[in-house]
């Protein structure tokens, strides 16, 4: 079970960090392909939240259905977009925040857990990168703090 990288984007889609873990596991990219990744992902996450299926309700009486006895349609809310993408090499959890920040996380398919480890990471970003005064909301994360206390979990995770 391995965490191979890290990737988190900004709300308008723009790369803002990106940090590999194990050098075995994916294949290198160079920087304008993680751009370019990150802005990808951003488009397609826009997309398929508005993919939003209708659920279909049967009433169970007369007096909570719709007009002349229809069905009630309802949507969940609100709606997630894409979150989970798995292929047979890799695993992509994505946790979106309610400012809408991205966290993507690639896995070993087999890794257990993900969103413990996801918990863990968004933790470390809001008290090591939200919390620096230094820091300035949608640029790119420079904090030492936040890069040692993420590499200890994650080498954690990959020695088990």
């Amino acid at each position: 079970m391995t965490v191979f990288a890290l990737i988190i984007i900004n709300k308008a889609g723009g790369l803002i960090y990106n940090r590999t873990f194990h050098e075995g596991g994916l294949n290198k990219l160079s920087t304008n392909d993680y751009l370019v990744l990150a802005g990808t992902f951003h488009g397609v996450h826009a997309i398929t939240t508005r993919l939003n299926p209708v659920k279909i309700e049967r009433p169970s009486t007369a007096a909570s259905s719709g007009p002349g006895g229809a069905p009630i349609l309802t949507r969940p809310d609100p709606p997630s977009g894409l979150e989970v993408l798995e292929s047979e090499n890799f695993r992509l959890q994505c946790f979106t925040t309610l400012t809408g920040t991205k966290f993507l996380l690639f896995t070993d398919t087999t890794q257990a857990n993900i969103s413990v480890i996801m918990g863990r990471v968004y933790e470390m970003y809001s008290d090591y990168v939200m919390k620096n005064p230094f820091y300035q909301l949608e640029m790119p994360i420079r904090c030492d703090m936040f890069d040692r206390k993420l590499s200890s979990h994650i080498r954690e995770i990959n020695n088990k």
